[in-house]
């Protein structure tokens, strides 16, 4: 495995922020988390990177998971075998989820409210 900072791993990082930066547009436009409850929205994403993270460690730590060798990654790591690309990429999942509840929240009432 090769260690250090790889700049072709920048594309894989930076579409990583552009979808996390499209997931808030469309956040905006429906005001479904951060923009409708931002301190319970910051929560409910941090909680779940965390335990991500936390279960990533763990299967890291029990050889279950390997970071592998990849040129599409910065080499940047957060801890032995944590690149950091995992925590943005667990943050956009989180934060993808949170906005999938609250439109099928708002939907399902919504539905109901019709009856």
């Amino acid at each position: 495995m090769s260690s250090g900072f790889h700049p072709v791993g920048l594309v894989y990082l930076g579409a990583l922020v552009v979808s996390l930066a499209g997931l808030a547009v469309l956040d905006l436009r429906y005001r479904l988390a951060f923009w409708d409850r931002p301190g319970r929205s910051a929560v409910c994403v941090l909680v779940g990177v965390l335990a991500f993270l936390v279960w990533d460690v763990a299967g890291l730590a029990l050889g279950v998971f390997a970071r592998g060798d990849s040129p599409h990654m910065t080499g940047i790591l957060l801890a032995p075998e944590l690149p950091l690309e995992e925590s943005v990429f667990l943050t956009l999942l989180c934060y993808c989820t949170l906005l999938v509840w609250r439109a099928a929240d708002r939907w399902f009432a919504a539905r109901a409210g019709r009856r």
